[in-house]
């Protein structure tokens, strides 16, 4: 791994230098993995690819602003990429109106029920319940119906900054419970 991530540093360096054939390497191998991080982030396939493209794009024309001893040609591009994939997400946002989210019945079995298979599970769901209700909320909104925080916001009602305040300390009172062992 580090030879391919130096191997990365020199062709961003050569990228620097105009060089369309390290470009047209650099987008060869990492193209693919930048697509996959733009899509877990966007989960919009189109948007995803055009991330990609004006990532590759800012390479080309900021190439010698990257500075290998300030960490590798990999994480800066995943860096460069994911900033724009938040960037591009807020301006949607704005863009959209609100709307209620419906609440959607699952017909399987549900998450918790699931989950209180294991012993470490049970801990766990002993944990959660000992929450304040709101943090127990949240996280449960987050971690089993996969919501944003934007989306948990839009659902609440509530300001984005205090979603993440619920979503974190109800995270921290859970680590802070399974580390004792107890219920909070």
């Amino acid at each position: 791994m580090p030879a391919q991530s130096d191997d990365l540093d020199v062709l961003v360096h050569r990228c620097s230098l105009a060089d369309e054939a390290a470009f047209r390497l650099l987008y060869q191998r990492e193209s693919a993995r930048l697509y996959g991080i733009a899509l877990r982030i966007t989960r919009q396939p189109s948007l995803a690819a055009d991330l990609v493209h004006d990532t590759f794009l800012q390479l080309w024309q900021n190439a010698i602003r990257f500075d290998p001893h300030r960490g590798s040609a990999r994480v800066w591009l995943a860096t460069l990429l994911r900033y724009r994939a938040i960037d591009a997400l807020r301006r949607a946002g704005r863009e959209e109106q609100l709307i209620e989210l419906p609440d959607i019945a699952d017909d399987g079995a549900d998450a918790m029920a699931r989950l209180v298979e294991s012993d470490q599970a049970r801990e766990l769901l002993a944990c959660l319940t000992a929450l304040e209700p709101i943090q127990q909320r949240v996280v449960r909104m987050a971690f089993f119906d996969g919501l944003s925080h934007g989306e948990l916001a839009v659902h609440l009602a509530a300001p984005l900054g205090t979603v993440k305040s619920w979503v974190r300390r109800g995270l921290v009172a859970l680590r802070r419970c399974l580390d004792e062992g107890a219920a909070i």
